[in-house]
């Protein structure tokens, strides 16, 4: 079974943080720098939450509320679940479903270890099945000349 920590080794461990006190609007300038859909909310060394397009969304725009004077502390889910490296993909994927989110943590032995998408999930499982299919297809190849070869 593929799990949460190949795919990790195969994006790579790059965290992107932001302290609680910065500003919403410099939130969504390093994220549009990165070209990032969520921040890690990482205050003196520990996470307090992430935030992301989705906070943005329905707690500054919809509320009226000021990017440039709101802080990512005021707006940051402070609930987050998050994965580790020995859960399957599947697991990952059904933790993120039923979560309703599309960031999550990795912590291996309670250290920060990554961020997983539900698009990295998404990419790691198809080519997974890529993957299959060719196998399978060998071995059917292998299979059907088999059939044909001088001992029948």
């Amino acid at each position: 079974m593929l799990k949460i920590k190949e795919v990790l080794t195969d994006k790579g461990h790059t965290i992107w943080s932001i302290s609680s006190k910065e500003t919403v609007y410099k939130a969504l300038e390093m994220m549009a720098e990165k070209n990032i859909g969520a921040l890690l909310v990482i205050d003196e060394g520990a996470l307090m939450g992430i935030f992301s397009e989705r906070d943005y969304a329905r707690k500054v725009i919809l509320k009226g509320k000021s990017s440039r004077q709101t802080t990512v502390g005021d707006l940051m889910t402070k609930d987050v679940y998050s994965l580790t490296p020995d859960m399957t993909v599947e697991e990952g994927m059904a933790l993120m479903t039923k979560a309703h989110c599309r960031h999550m943590p990795v912590f291996d032995m309670n250290k920060l270890a990554g961020v997983i998408t539900i698009g990295d999930i998404a990419t790691a499982l198809i080519a997974h099945q890529k993957v299959k299919i060719s196998d399978l297809e060998h071995y059917i190849t292998g299979s059907e000349i088999n059939a044909f070869d001088d001992n029948h």
